[in-house]
């Protein structure tokens, strides 16, 4: 969520796959990785979902860095089968060439070879198609992966990172709350978040509406959004009040001053709060 006048590290999300384009497969990933990016007070500006095409895929990559976003994270195409290409997508993106992580490739060697002594495989062999896996754009560096075998990779741009993870959803949260999540918690700026929430009787939201347009332009780095219950004859309303900053303090005045403007608002409309709590 964007907060006017305040400062937060930028995210993109590009989704890898055609059969998520296709409707085979309900990309949860996204969802799962903007939960936990908004929680540690990132903003998450844009979600592209591409097919598994180096084209596409490098023009995704391409358009984010033009952006100036902090971070872009890419969920898919990392496996060893012949349509996995999101690595030489950000490959041809970065203006790299795909060599040998020899580090990677320890990864998927220890992976294989427990693999085979646990007899889920017949042979920990290094095929072309498993080496496949740890041809990593020329600089990026593997993020290790305790379920699958296709590692994670982290890469740089200028002030551009780049972190491609797995499809497959425990290897993605595996990969990011093991490898990735300690990373963005030194990297993210911290924004401090505090919530109110009102439940307004009797007032329309249509004539809400331009007095809430109001509040937002008078306080800085707060976010007001109302929530109809009922149609507008009945008119109960959840108002949501969130106000953040990079300093606790900051945040709780900001919220405090919002709340008492809306609850100025509502008395001059006659409306009742016929209830108040905290955010969760």
């Amino acid at each position: 969520m964007r907060y006017p006048g305040l400062r937060q590290t930028t995210f993109e999300i590009i989704t890898i796959g055609y059969e998520i384009l296709d409707g085979r497969t309900l990309d949860t990933n996204s969802k799962w990785l903007a939960e936990r990016i908004t929680g540690l007070g990132g903003l998450i500006r844009r979600m592209t979902t591409v097919g598994d095409d180096v084209d596409e895929i490098s023009s995704a990559i391409r358009e984010a860095i033009r952006r100036k976003t902090d971070w872009i994270i890419t969920s898919g195409g990392l496996g060893p089968t012949y349509d996995d290409k999101t690595l030489q997508g950000v490959a041809k993106a970065l203006g790299r060439r795909l060599v040998l992580n020899r580090r990677a490739l320890g990864m998927i060697e220890e992976r294989y070879r427990a693999l085979a002594e646990s007899g889920v495989i017949d042979s920990p062999e290094l095929t072309p198609h498993r080496i496949k896996m740890a041809m990593l754009p020329r600089g990026a560096k593997p993020l290790r992966n305790d379920v699958g075998t296709a590692p994670g990779v982290l890469a740089r741009h200028g002030k551009t990172m780049i972190a491609c993870l797995p499809g497959v959803p425990r290897e993605l949260y595996s990969i990011y709350e093991k490898e990735l999540e300690p990373i963005l918690r030194k990297k993210v700026r911290k924004v401090y978040r505090v919530e109110r929430w009102f439940t307004v009787l009797k007032v329309p939201e249509s004539t809400l509406a331009p007095r809430i347009d109001e509040i937002m332009r008078r306080v800085p780095g707060i976010y007001l959004k109302s929530h109809p219950k009922s149609a507008e004859g009945v008119s109960r309303i959840e108002v949501q009040v969130i106000a953040a900053a990079n300093r606790r303090g900051v945040a709780e005045r900001r919220l405090e001053k919002a709340v008492a403007l809306v609850k100025k608002v509502i008395r001059s409309l006659e409306g009742i709060i016929s209830e108040e709590r905290a955010g969760e």
